[in-house]
C-alpha cells in the first residue's frame, strides 16, 4: 500500500467484558438465550460462527500486490463472515457446532477451503479484491458494504457446490418478481417453465454460467436465497423508531446477521441483549494458515473463542439493512409483489445482467464521502 493507515488490533488492546448478568434475553441470529442460565450455550455459538480477520504473511494479491489486509481489509472480512454463515447453515444446517480440536467433517472443510487466503478460493480475499477492481475499487482500497455485496454475488455464480441466488435490494424495495425469477430461474414471468434441456446456458446472480447449467431434475427445486437489503434508517442518527425493528432482525432464524462500518472500522452484528448490539470484530492481524497435508485446516484462528464485543445501538449509523417486520416500530423496507413503474430500471437490471448500473447507483448513494458508518445485513 502506498498510503498510511490507521487501525487497531482487537486482541492486542481491547478488553473482553463477559455477557452482562441481566434478565433481559440474548438473541444471537435467531436463538434466544438466558444470560443467567445459559452462559456456555452463548459462548458455544458464538465460537461457532466462522470468524475472518486480518491476515498477514498470506500470497501477494494478483502475484505482486500486498501480502496482508491489515487497515484496509476489514469490510471485506465482514462480508466473508456473513456469507461464511450462509454457507454454514446451508451444509452444515443451524445447529452445528464446532468444536476444538475435533475431527473435520468433510463440508466444514470444503466451506474453510472456500476463505482460504489464496488465489483459487472462491471467496478468498484475493479473489474478493481482484474481483472489486471491476467495481472501481483498486487491491488495497478500503470496500463499502455494497461494494462487498456485490463482488460476493459475482463471485457465488462460480460456486456450483453451494448455488447460492444472491440478490441485493434497491430502493429500500424487496420486489419478489425479482427473487422469484432468481431463485427459479427456469420459469418465465407466468410461471412456465423455460429452462432449456438441450444444453444451453441458464443465468443466476444475473450471470451466464455452463458448467452449473440446470439438470432437468434439479428445475422443480429453489435455489437458496441470500438477501442483502441496504437502508438508511435515519441521518446523522438511527431514528429511535427504528430500534425495535432492528432488534426484531436478530429474532428471525432466517438473520444472517448485519455487516457495517466506516474506513478502518468495520463490523460484523450477530445478536443483541437489551441496549447493547453483539459483534464479532475482524480487527486481529494473524498469520495466513495453509492445509495440512492430510487436508485438514488448522482452524483455531477462526474461530473467536473470547466473549464477543458489544456496543450501545445508538452509536450506529442510520445507514443499515435488515430483514424485519414489527409492530413495534416502523417498518424498514417494502415488500411487494411487482417491479413498480415509477422504478426507472431497464429490462437488463430486471434480469439482473452484470453491468452493474444497480451497483453504481447504489454505491454513489453508501459509499460517498460523506457516510462514516455503513451497514449491510441478509
Amino acid at each position: 500500500m502506498d498510503q498510511p493507515t490507521l487501525t487497531y488490533d482487537t486482541l492486542g488492546f481491547g478488553e473482553f467484558d463477559d455477557f452482562p448478568e441481566t434478565s433481559e434475553p440474548v438473541w444471537i441470529l435467531g436463538k434466544e438465550f438466558n444470560a443467567l442460565t445459559e452462559k456456555e450455550d452463548i459462548l458455544s455459538h458464538v465460537t461457532s460462527r466462522l470468524w475472518f480477520t486480518y491476515r498477514k504473511n498470506f500470497p501477494p494479491i494478483g502475484g505482486t500486490g500486498p501480502t496482508s489486509d491489515t487497515g484496509w481489509g476489514c469490510m471485506l472480512r465482514c462480508g466473508q463472515m456473513i456469507l461464511g454463515e450462509a454457507l454454514v447453515r446451508r451444509h452444515l444446517g443451524r445447529d452445528w457446532r464446532w468444536v476444538r480440536s475435533q475431527s473435520q467433517r468433510e463440508d466444514y472443510i470444503g466451506i474453510l477451503n472456500a476463505f482460504l487466503d489464496k488465489k483459487d478460493g472462491y471467496y478468498s480475499l484475493h479473489q474478493i479484491a481482484q474481483m472489486g477492481v471491476g467495481e472501481g475499487k483498486s487491491i488495497g482500497q478500503w470496500y463499502g458494504p455494497n461494494t462487498v455485496a456485490q463482488v460476493l454475488k459475482k463471485l457465488a455464480v462460480f460456486d456450483s457446490w453451494s448455488r447460492l441466488a444472491v440478490h441485493v435490494a434497491m430502493d429500500n424495495t424487496v420486489v419478489i418478481e425479482e427473487i422469484k425469477r432468481l431463485c427459479m430461474p427456469w420459469l418465465d414471468y407466468g410461471g412456465a417453465a423455460c429452462v432449456d434441456l438441450q444444453g444451453g446456458m441458464s443465468e443466476r446472480n444475473g450471470c451466464l454460467e455452463g458448467a452449473c447449467a440446470l439438470a432437468e431434475e434439479e428445475t422443480a427445486l429453489w435455489n437458496p436465497l441470500l438477501l442483502l437489503i441496504p437502508l438508511r434508517l435515519g441521518l446523522s442518527d438511527i431514528n429511535e423508531a427504528y430500534i425495535e425493528t432492528l432488534k426484531q432482525c436478530f429474532q428471525l432464524p432466517q438473520s444472517l446477521g448485519v455487516i457495517g462500518g466506516k474506513p478502518n472500522s468495520a463490523h460484523y452484528f450477530i445478536g443483541y441483549v437489551g441496549e447493547e448490539l453483539i459483534y464479532l470484530d475482524p480487527h486481529t492481524t494473524q498469520p495466513a494458515v495453509e492445509p495440512c497435508e492430510d487436508s485438514q485446516v488448522p482452524d483455531d484462528t477462526y474461530h473467536c473463542q473470547h466473549p464477543p464485543c458489544r456496543m450501545h445501538i445508538c452509536e450506529i449509523d442510520p445507514s443499515i439493512a435488515v430483514l424485519s417486520h414489527t409492530r413495534a416500530g416502523l417498518p424498514m423496507f417494502e415488500l411487494i409483489d411487482c417491479q413498480p413503474s415509477h422504478f426507472a430500471c431497464s429490462v437488463d437490471v430486471l434480469n439482473l445482467n452484470p453491468d452493474f448500473s444497480d451497483s453504481d447507483r447504489l454505491e454513489r448513494f453508501f459509499d460517498s464521502e460523506d457516510e462514516e458508518f455503513e451497514i449491510l445485513s441478509l
